[in-house]
């Protein structure tokens, strides 16, 4: 494993934690932790291992994100800031399309980038602590990272509108009526509960878990009839498969089953 200048990584059992450690400017994103996250996903594409499940969370009690670093941004030009979204942007893409599930562990501020990095994970676990917010309006931008569109396909296109216009900012009891985050949480349950849930993943057999990932975040953006034939496809190809074999073994001769991600 790499070594980080802005990201500690461990590993926990069948989790990876992944978490970004620049808690004196409260977490927040520049080039380098982009590229050090990109590095981070791309290692784990490319050599999973035992990783079963990310969580990603933020250094100290304070922040997950509090943003993108404004210091590093103010004098950027257009050119530069097409880059640096381009960057925040392929970051998302390769969290959606890792074949394990990612955890957001929100333990404090996920504000402008911290709340597109945490949208662009599977799950969002809160403290209860907790703001989100994409107030990129109050700068004079708009969420580059993927806010405007992922948030409208969590929350709605109405709910997107008013968080990005007004800049507001929501505690998490709110994000979760709103099916911002999936789970809220006390601050020292939180990643306890998150690696937990990992732990229970990895139980399931990991080939279906990634189909099930890629179906869901694909068919989401298709018309029914195709995200359907998705389902269908995907549903079909996994009776060629070990897993599926020893995971209807295990049923009918009532043990655990013994999967291989084959």
């Amino acid at each position: 494993m790499s070594n980080f200048e802005t990201l500690l990584i461990e590993d926990r059992g069948p989790a990876r934690l992944i978490t970004i450690n620049r808690p004196k400017v409260l977490n927040a994103l520049n080039e380098t932790v982009i590229a050090e996250l990109s590095r981070a996903f791309e290692e784990l594409e490319r050599k999973p291992g035992a990783v079963r499940g990310v969580v990603l969370t933020g250094a100290g009690d304070k922040a997950f994100v509090a943003g993108a670093d404004i210091a590093a941004m103010k004098d950027m030009d257009t050119e530069a800031s097409m880059i640096f979204a381009s960057h925040g942007h392929a970051v998302g893409e390769m969290i959606a399309n890792l074949d394990q599930p990612v955890i957001a562990a929100v333990n404090g501020f996920a504000l402008g980038g911290g709340c597109e990095l945490a949208l662009a994970c599977d799950f969002i676990f809160a403290s209860d602590k907790a703001r989100f917010g994409q107030p990129e309006v109050k700068l004079g931008v708009i969420p580059g990272f993927g806010g405007t569109q992922r948030l409208i396909r969590r929350i709605g296109k109405a709910r997107t509108l008013e968080l990005c216009v007004t800049g507001e900012m929501i505690k998490a009891d709110e994000a979760l009526r709103i099916g911002l985050a999936n789970r809220v949480l006390a601050p020292e349950a939180l990643l306890e509960t998150a690696l937990a849930t990992v732990d229970t993943i990895a139980t399931m057999g990991p080939l279906a878990v990634a189909a099930a990932k890629r179906v869901i975040h694909q068919g989401a953006e298709v018309p029914l009839e195709a995200a359907n034939q998705l389902e269908v496809e995907a549903f079909s190809s996994l009776f060629a498969t070990a897993d599926q074999s020893e995971g209807m073994a295990a049923f009918l001769e009532k043990r655990a089953a013994a999967f291989e991600g084959k």
